[in-house]
């Protein structure tokens, strides 16, 4: 069976958490505990992570993770590989550390942060570790409470503003909220993510699916713009000058927009649009994906993007009646 592909994109939110191989103990004593939050330090400080609730057990951890600029999978490989590098090298160990790969959950923040943050730091009552969670010393459950200060790579504040607007108010509400899913038996929300890797609302995980699930269309099968029948189609130079037109000329983002629309809109190869932006095949097909996954939550680009193709679509269609005035 397939591992399903991961879904990344800058702002994303995460449930994360792996198993020690065979079910193995990953932390022996409170100093592997320290250094495994030293890696997340480090992974925030590289890739600009943060940390919304954590908890570490004995053979496996639980992330709420958000990442800023995105690679999910580049942040993982580097937390888990310097701490299997770690862990290997103390105990005169060799082989997997860790179970598998890395399971991770893509969450719809603002309805279920609560809930996810509430499981995760509930895992050592639910394991019969402690009676409660404040208890617990290696989980920020603490940091909610405001028993304890905020790393700089942890946040309590996302999931808190989601209670009250009060900070002392949201304290309090979210250590009402976790005790009150602690009498409801430890309701594990993930159940309803099993089979699509992804905790929201239906609205949220189609447009996921839609926007970051499906494969481009074949070149055959693009709508050029929309423009039917034969005649001209825009040129990659027309995309770039419509695109300076609409965002300038010294606009950083300016060629990234113009590359990404030759791509959707016409039958130019990789090789080609490569060749007229100065970019090799692989530059481009890395561009145009993380700017479709981009336009998703930037409405801003979608519209900036919408005007630039509707820009073309006037070009052609007026070259497209010159052509038949010419003929008649």
């Amino acid at each position: 069976m397939p591992r399903p592909c991961r879904i990344e994109y800058p702002g994303a939110f995460y449930h994360v958490t792996i198993g020690g191989n065979r079910r193995q103990p990953i932390f022996i004593c409170d100093e592997d505990r320290f250094f495994f939050l030293s890696c997340l330090r480090e992974a925030y400080e590289r890739f600009g992570v943060l940390t919304h609730a954590y908890c570490l057990m004995e053979n496996h951890y639980h992330l709420f993770l958000e990442t800023l600029r995105g690679g999910l999978s580049r942040i993982m490989h580097l937390v888990n590989l310097k701490y299997s590098t770690y862990f290997n090298t103390k105990y005169s160990l060799s082989g997997h550390t860790f179970q598998s790969r890395f399971r991770a959950t893509l969450i719809e923040a603002k309805e279920y942060a609560r809930e996810v943050a509430a499981y995760i730091h509930l895992n050592p009552v639910r394991a019969g570790l402690v009676r409660r969670p404040e208890d617990y010393e290696w989980s920020n459950y603490r940091e909610y409470l405001g028993l304890a200060s905020p790393q700089p790579w942890t946040s309590t504040s996302m999931v808190l503003m989601l209670f009250k607007p009060s900070p002392s108010e949201a304290k309090k509400a979210y250590e009402e909220y976790v005790l009150w899913r602690a009498s409801q038996g430890f309701h594990d929300p993930f159940d309803a993510a099993r089979e699509t890797g992804i905790l929201g609302k239906p609205g949220f995980v189609e447009q996921i699916r839609k926007s970051m699930l499906t494969e481009p269309a074949p070149l055959a099968e693009r709508d050029y713009l929309g423009i039917s029948g034969p005649g001209p189609r825009p040129t990659l130079q027309q995309i770039q000058a419509q695109t300076d037109v609409v965002m300038g000329r010294e606009s950083r983002l300016s060629r990234k927009m113009a590359i990404y629309i030759s791509h959707k809109t016409t039958a130019y190869t990789l090789r080609s649009i490569g060749e007229f932006f100065g970019i090799g095949e692989a530059g481009i097909s890395d561009i145009c994906r993380r700017t479709k996954k981009e336009i998703v939550y930037n409405s801003t680009l979608a519209r900036i993007i919408e005007e630039i193709e509707s820009r073309l679509r006037r070009e052609c269609q007026r070259e497209k009646e010159r052509t038949r005035s010419s003929q008649g």
